[in-house]
């Protein structure tokens, strides 16, 4: 399992930021501290509450030069729609291969279909690229302690 002080694996995936970009995470590093914050699928009540709550305290990251970026296993094209219902003014990386998943060890798995997204989880990883913050929620409609990884990235930074 992916734990502080762990090396964060590396990905290139598609970011939707209005369009439709291919992101690296190394290439990334300068915006550090980055935050990624997994969640489970757009639209859903407990996600649209969590990205909403890191749009809300943006400035506390930026006040840091922190760079936040959700992540899920939907199409770039859903979270182009789910950034502009929802006015977020932060990146959301498609992992619709569900490698990030793999990689961050936060897979969740939704019977009888066996259904695999993303376990809400938050990472905070620095310039050096090494995970100095992990927070993983027991069950899908558990949040972050949003004050405890502002404190985490301003640490970070």
């Amino acid at each position: 399992m992916l734990d502080i002080g762990d090396e964060a694996p590396d990905f290139t995936a598609p970011l939707a930021n209005g369009d439709i970009e291919s992101f690296t995470l190394s290439e990334h590093l300068g915006e550090a501290p980055i935050v990624l914050a997994f969640f489970p699928a757009a639209f859903t009540p407990t996600c649209t509450s969590e990205m909403c709550s890191f749009r809300d305290h943006m400035a506390e990251f930026e006040a840091v030069d922190a760079t936040v970026y959700g992540v899920s296993v939907d199409l770039p094209y859903t979270l182009n729609e789910f950034r502009a219902q929802n006015d977020l003014d932060f990146g959301l990386i498609s992992d619709e291969r569900r490698e990030l998943i793999d990689a961050y060890d936060v897979v969740s798995s939704f019977s009888p279909l066996d259904l695999r997204a993303a376990q809400r989880a938050v990472f905070v990883v620095n310039a050096d690229g090494i995970v100095t913050y992990r927070w993983v929620g027991d069950n899908p409609k558990q949040e972050p302690d949003y004050e405890t990884v502002r404190e985490a990235v301003a640490e970070a930074a």
